[in-house]
């Protein structure tokens, strides 16, 4: 099995159940807190091209967002969520789960199943 990455923040309850799911069927898998260790320009832009959902799905529109007074139409292509994401990276939805070139948001965490078997 293709190695697997895991964009990670432990103190989200989907992040710690896609963990789980990883850690029960999977090996090799490399785990990315975020937080500590943001996802570079390049990085971002790979998983904006991996992922199958539109690019505005990789920015969490929650509380923080608001706090920050930014409008959700602002942020929908690839160029305008990278910037975003570099400078705010407790904005990036969590967890993002990658196995080779394929990437899935874990929201709900069971998303990561058909990327391991497939």
């Amino acid at each position: 099995m293709d190695d697997i990455r895991i964009y990670h923040n432990p103190a989200c309850r989907h992040s710690r159940g896609a963990l789980e799911i990883l850690e029960d069927r999977a090996t090799g898998v490399e785990v990315v807190l975020y937080l500590e260790t943001p996802p570079s320009n390049i990085e971002l832009e790979q998983l904006i091209d991996w992922l199958e959902e539109p690019p505005a799905d990789l920015v969490r529109k929650d509380k923080r967002f608001a706090e920050l007074g930014l409008v959700e139409s602002d942020y929908q292509t690839p160029e305008q969520v990278v910037a975003l994401l570099i400078k705010h990276p407790e904005l990036m939805q969590r967890p993002i789960i990658v196995k080779g070139n394929r990437a899935v948001l874990g929201r709900p965490s069971e998303r990561v199943l058909p990327l391991l078997e497939g």
